[in-house]
Formats: structure tokens, sequence, C-alpha cells
């Protein structure tokens, strides 16, 4: 059977995001893992397989390397565990994955969990040091993450005769979201003037255009429509899934089909989880969406890629205050990237969480009255790479 429709999102848990060097990679993993499993009203043993997301390992001395860190901590032996890695799309991959074998039938009760540690060094130690010292020698000589998407930024504003202001109000929007959400690293307003004036990364991108690297963990369990019914526990359902990878990962800096004004990867992605959730106006259809947001000009690129609106309008979308709490199209109501901060192999699988939370009614100060249909987006690598769900309430 397909995925979409008949694979349900049955528990969920994520640890707070943020800088805990009391806690290892091991000990955030096995925290979300245990309460996601509980939320489920099930037993260690009652899950037949794993899927873990963890993309820096180079960080934790190789740990997440393979699912072995699953094994190790829940006790897992001799049960499956695939590690999944693809940039900072990893955790929704696992969670795509995990789905796969829910409708092929291979087992009824699944677990995927992202993790990452990436406060135990310096943020140049870690994916800066991963960019420039670890990649191709003059592919992408001086290359960083704010440098390609100010890039970006820059192609935006001048095509559209757009100001930095633009950027700032994402920011803004997305700390104010993020108030109300206590598993946020950054969770205090900010204002312009406070964006504006932060120190400047990589031009038109200063600090608070850019999302913070982060230590952290989510997880979900997955079973079928049907075994989630029997259940009588609250669910979600997963109603569209697309991945798409679009170019390799130093070719795609150089196609000359990329205009740099948004993502082909996100495109055919959410065309497919559209085409599969009947999902035809997005912005008519859907309640709410959680973006990646890794830097504020995403944000504004997502609204347009994912058909919330014509191409070149993401900005007058968000000065209109639809994407903001209250508004017609919420975006990134748990306060995003920006706030949220970015374990990178953790990400996707909160999103998943996020947005399910939202389809159940328990997403707390965040929630959005009578949703019924949400999305969750990963971007990865240099834009090459995406996954969209449509995650829906159950009938």
């Amino acid at each position: 059977m397909p995925v979409a429709g008949n694979v349900a999102i049955v528990g969920s848990a994520a640890t707070v995001f943020g800088v805990h060097h009391e806690l290892g990679y091991l000990d955030l993993l096995e925290d979300a893992s245990r309460r996601a499993i509980e939320d489920a009203g099930l037993q260690n043993q009652d899950v037949e397989a794993a899927w873990l997301s963890t993309a820096v390992t180079d960080v934790v001395a190789l740990e997440g390397e393979s699912g072995s860190p699953i094994t190790e901590r829940l006790d897992f032996a001799p049960r499956p565990v695939t590690r999944v890695s693809a940039y900072c799309a990893s955790g929704m991959e696992a969670v795509r994955n995990a789905a796969i074998s829910i409708a092929a039938g291979e087992y009824e009760v699944v677990l995927a969990v992202g993790a990452e540690k990436m406060r135990d060094v310096t943020p140049r130690g870690s994916l800066v040091a991963r960019t420039g010292n670890m990649t191709h020698p003059t592919l992408t000589k001086g290359r960083t993450g704010p440098g390609f998407f100010a890039l970006l930024a820059s192609r935006y504003l001048d095509t559209f005769n757009r100001t930095t202001d633009d950027l700032s109000a994402v920011a803004v929007k997305n700390h104010e979201h993020a108030t109300r959400n206590p598993i946020a690293q950054y969770n205090e307003p900010v204002t312009a003037e406070q964006v504006r004036s932060s120190a400047m990364i990589a031009d038109p991108l200063r600090v608070l255009d850019c999302t913070p690297t982060t230590d952290g963990a989510a997880a979900v369990v997955l079973a079928s429509v049907e075994w989630a019914k029997k259940s009588g526990r609250p669910y979600a359902v997963l109603s569209g899934v697309g991945f798409s990878v679009m170019d390799g990962y130093y070719s795609g800096l150089y196609n000359p089909e990329n205009d740099f004004l948004g993502f082909r990867a996100t495109r055919e992605a959410s065309k497919v989880a559209y085409a599969q959730a009947g999902i035809h106006t997005p912005r008519e259809q859907l309640d709410l969406v959680e973006c990646h947001d890794c830097f504020t000009i995403t944000e504004i690129l997502n609204y347009e890629d994912l058909g919330l609106c014509g191409r070149g309008e993401g900005w007058k979308l968000l000065l209109d205050g639809a994407t903001t709490i209250g508004g017609d199209i919420p975006v990134n109501l748990s306060g995003g990237l920006q706030s949220c901060g970015h374990p990178i192999g953790a990400t996707g699988v909160r999103v998943v969480k996020e947005v399910a939370d939202q389809m159940i009614g328990r997403a707390g100060g965040r929630q959005v009255a009578g949703a019924k249909h949400g999305v969750a987006h990963t971007l990865g690598g240099p834009g090459i790479l995406s996954c969209v769900m449509v995650i829906s309430a159950a009938e």
C-alpha cells in the first residue's frame, strides 16, 4: 500500500534544543526515543525496527555512523536499525524511510530518531570546518552555508527591488513565535533593529538572519492507520510525502538552470506530496507550514517554492501578516530553525513532530484551532534536495 493516507504518527517527543554540555549525544538520543515510545503507549519491545538520522558524526567521535547508538542505549538488539543521512533533510528522510517500511507491510510499529551534538566544539570546529577543510579544494574554495545563501538573498533583493528589512521581518516573526515554544533554543523576542545591528556574517546576512548550531534530539513512532485506529490513542496521518534530489553536491552550484531565486527540489517534492494529499490550492487548503528557515531569505523563498504565493511575492505574504500567528497561513509557529536551532539530524524529525502535534491538537499556545492539514519541509545541502510532507488530522 502507499504511504499516503496509510501511515500514522502515533507518538513523538523532543529534547529541549540548545547547548547541552551536561549531556552527551547518546543521552539526547535515548531521552527523545524513550519518551516517544511512551507517548505512543508502547514498551520498547513493541517497536520492531528503527531509523536514525545523524549528519555530523565527526563531532561526536563517529557515533551515529550506523544505527548502533539506538541498539546500545535502547537495548534494541537484535532488531534492525538503519542510519540515514541527507544533509539537513536527514531527519525527514529517516521518517520517510520508516514510513515506507510500514506501507510495505514489513513492520507494524517503527521508530524514527534524529539526534545531533554540535556545541561541544565551536561553530568553526563543526560546520565551517567541514565545509572549508573537508570538501573539494577548488570547487568549493571559501564556500560556507551563510556565503551560499547570501548569494540568493542578494539576487532576490536586487531582482524584486526589496531591502533587508524583509529579511529582518522573518527573524522578528519567528522569534516572537518561539516565545510560545518551551523547547526552542532562543525563545525571547527580537526587534528589527536588533537584527539589523547584529554582526555581519555574509552580506547581506547578519547573525540574526542565520540559524544557530545546536544540540538536540527528536523522535516519532509510526504505525499503520489501521493499527492507530485500533489503539484508541490520538494520531496524525501522513497524507502526502515527496522527496526530490535535483543535483550533485558540487555540480548543483554550477547548474546554469539554477537562477538563485528558489529551489527546484522543494517545488518537485511539494508537487508529489500535494498530489497525493489532494492539495490543489496550498494557501487555501493548508492550515500551517513548518519550513526550513536555515536563513531568513530561505523562508521567503520557501513561501514561493511551496506554492503559497507566486514567484517574487513571498515578501508580500510576510509583510501582510499572513504567515504570522493568527494569519491565514501561519509559518514556523515553532519559531523555526531561526529560534529552535538546528541540530541537523534532529531538525526534520522535530518539524514532523511539530505539525503532527498541531493535527492532534496539543501544540499549546501555538495551536491553530481546527487544524486539518499542515506541511513539514526540509531543504538539504546547497539546496539540491528537499522533503515535503503533508500531515493531516485523523478523520
